[in-house]
């Protein structure tokens, strides 16, 4: 059910795949308000929202969330969404062991909704990964380039 970490599976520890970034994996590699470091997720950010939110959930779930009932779910959810998104940068800061900087993640999430996803999006780029071709084309090219995608815990289930 979960890949083992003894190195025969195909997934590794997500500290393996962390290690072999070029990045240290303890700070954001990029500020909250640099938005214009990457213009065209900005535009689309501030455009669409729900769609940066929905390329950033599925890579961070790894595939199990797809990018159109991620940001289905933030559209529907309007004025609460950062409630729901908020917990996907949590996620992340959990994925790479990085800092609740400037505060709280929901209320960096409430505050400027724009302004974490796209440096979430970036953070997610700067690692290796890009979310607008989506979890499997990572994947696929993680595993071509000899690197396994970072393992994340699922949470609990009932």
């Amino acid at each position: 059910m979960y890949p083992n970490n003894n190195g025969d599976s195909k997934y590794a520890s997500q500290e393996a795949y962390i290690n072999g970034s070029q990045q240290p994996s303890s700070q954001w590699t990029t500020g909250l308000c640099g938005c214009f470091e990457d213009t065209s997720s900005c535009m689309t950010t501030c455009c669409c929202p729900f769609i940066t939110f929905g390329r950033n959930a599925e890579i961070i779930d790894r595939g199990r969330t797809t990018c159109a009932s991620a940001g289905l779910i933030f559209y529907l959810l309007n004025c609460c969404a950062y409630m729901y998104s908020c917990t996907y940068r949590t996620k992340l800061r959990g994925l790479y062991s990085l800092p609740e900087e400037p505060c709280k993640d929901c209320c960096v999430h409430y505050f400027c909704v724009c302004c974490a996803l796209c440096q979430e999006y970036r953070e997610l780029k700067n690692r290796g990964l890009d979310p607008a071709i989506g979890w499997t084309a990572n994947a696929e090219k993680i595993n071509q380039n000899g690197k396994t995608p970072p393992y994340v815990v699922p949470g609990m289930d009932r």
